[in-house]
């Protein structure tokens, strides 16, 4: 817990935004330092892979994995189990992100890569995985797990990256 409550301070002071991390951060930031609090944050995060009622209504049944290294939480990957019309658009099957003091260190291409057979277990394939236009360290991790540009619509890149 002290490990993620560590990463979630350093996405706060860098100002997370748009993504599943600053979601967590706007919703669970004030509850989650007590131990019931981050205990029912982690049971929602659980719920929302398999119980709808579990999920807000614009989302869509997530898997959520977070990537560790023993005790010391590095990030988080959520595999969208099916796409609505706005993740069609630009937010993909697939969104991570690395805690700032663990960037460039290649979690982000070991985690994309791990994700990939539990997308395929959901007969997502090929899964859509977007970036901003200007990111290329993501630019560079989906083009690694072997991502075909399919097109730019505003600022995100639309990605498609074979499961099997």
């Amino acid at each position: 817990m002290d490990s993620f409550l560590e990463a979630m301070d350093e996405f706060v002071a860098e100002g997370a935004k748009d993504s599943q991390t600053a979601d967590w951060i706007a919703e669970w930031g004030t509850t989650w330092r007590e131990p019931r609090g981050f205990e029912a944050f982690v049971n929602r995060v659980r719920a929302q892979e398999s119980d709808e009622s579990a999920i807000p209504a614009h989302w869509v049944l997530t898997s959520t994995r977070w990537w560790v290294d023993g005790d010391a939480y590095l990030g988080r990957i959520a595999l969208r189990q099916r796409l609505n019309p706005k993740l069609a658009d630009i937010g993909g099957h697939i969104g991570y992100d690395v805690r700032p003091g663990a960037r460039r260190q290649g979690h982000a291409t070991a985690m994309l890569a791990a994700v990939l057979p539990l997308a395929n277990s959901f007969g997502i394939d090929p899964a859509l995985v977007t970036c901003d236009d200007d990111n290329t360290a993501s630019i560079r991790v989906i083009e690694t797990a072997g991502g075909v540009l399919e097109d730019v619509r505003g600022i995100k890149r639309r990605y498609w990256v074979p499961t099997v």
